[in-house]
């Protein structure tokens, strides 16, 4: 707590030069002394309300903006999901605008039924063999290959040369949803 509170006069003074403002002319129509203001920004004068409430109006900025945002854990812990087979890890929050995940296709599948359904799909690659069925082509990608596709083309996929394979692949919303929910 203590480094957000000594985060808050530099981020004033990072404020106010951006505006262009002199300190003087800012504590003026604040209402308070230059000096005042000065060691407020330096971190040699303690941030109150009665301070900062004339600060930020006049700079045109709402008091959270003077202290930094909480850092959330990055990392991604969702459980992966399986579905036919198939093992899908998430790599993206949930609430993503892009869904990111890494997809496990079994060895010795056989073609599923293509699917049709709104969204895209980008795919790469990882390891083994993927073959894609996509309207009427058939395609085999290997490792490092990677495809994308409007998925309202019929389209399936599957492992190919009895090992499993591995992509990673990004949905926007639509394409997510169908891949990664179960019917009914």
């Amino acid at each position: 707590m203590s480094d957000e509170r000594e985060q808050i006069g530099a981020r004033l003074r990072a404020v106010r030069q951006s505006r262009g403002m002199r300190l003087e002319d800012l504590a003026s129509s604040a209402g308070m002394s230059a000096s005042t203001l000065s060691r407020l920004e330096s971190g040699k004068r303690q941030a109150s309300l009665e301070l900062l409430l004339p600060l930020t109006r006049r700079l045109g900025i709402r008091l959270d903006d003077l202290v930094p945002a909480e850092q959330s854990d990055p990392r991604v812990r969702r459980p992966a999901i399986r579905r036919d087979g198939m093992i899908i890890a998430p790599l993206a929050p949930e609430h993503a605008p892009i869904s990111t995940y890494r997809i496990t296709y079994p060895a010795g599948a056989e073609m599923p039924e293509p699917r049709v359904h709104d969204g895209y799909e980008w795919l790469y690659v990882l390891t083994g063999r993927l073959r894609l069925r996509l309207g009427e082509q058939e395609l085999t990608l290997g490792r490092g290959e990677a495809a994308e596709f409007d998925t309202r083309t019929p389209h399936a996929m599957f492992a190919v040369g009895g090992r499993p394979a591995q992509a990673i692949s990004i949905f926007n919303e639509a394409g997510a949803r169908i891949h990664t929910h179960t019917s009914g």
